[in-house]
């Protein structure tokens, strides 16, 4: 008796579809993820790797970088941890910047 074609593709989709998720569920070699979890960024805070989010925050005023912080994320550049912070100032004109997290020196202005 000969498969129905309906049936044979849904379950070629099905192994595809499962194949995708398990590799999405897959974790990452730490090398390769860029930014830190919340519990990481929790323990390099603790661990006096990194400075406060409130801390990098205020260095940015400090340096005249006013406007809502609209996005921030702890991450790794090459050895070092970065505070990656977009603002949005009042100009509307996005501003995303990076503060060293281990010792708060303002490194990049763009846009």
């Amino acid at each position: 008796m000969p498969v129905p074609r309906l049936t044979v593709l849904s379950a070629l989709l099905l192994a595809a579809l499962g194949a995708s998720v398990s590799a999405a569920e897959a974790p990452l070699h730490p090398a390769q993820r860029a930014c830190l979890t919340k519990a990481e960024q929790r323990a390099a805070v603790h661990e006096r790797k990194a400075i406060p989010l409130a801390e990098a925050i205020k260095i940015l005023r400090a340096h005249g970088k006013h406007g809502e912080v609209v996005g921030a994320r702890l991450c790794r550049r090459e050895e070092q941890l970065v505070y990656v912070l977009t603002l949005l100032p009042h100009s509307g004109k996005v501003i995303r910047t990076s503060v060293d997290a281990a010792n708060g020196t303002l490194l990049v202005n763009t846009r």
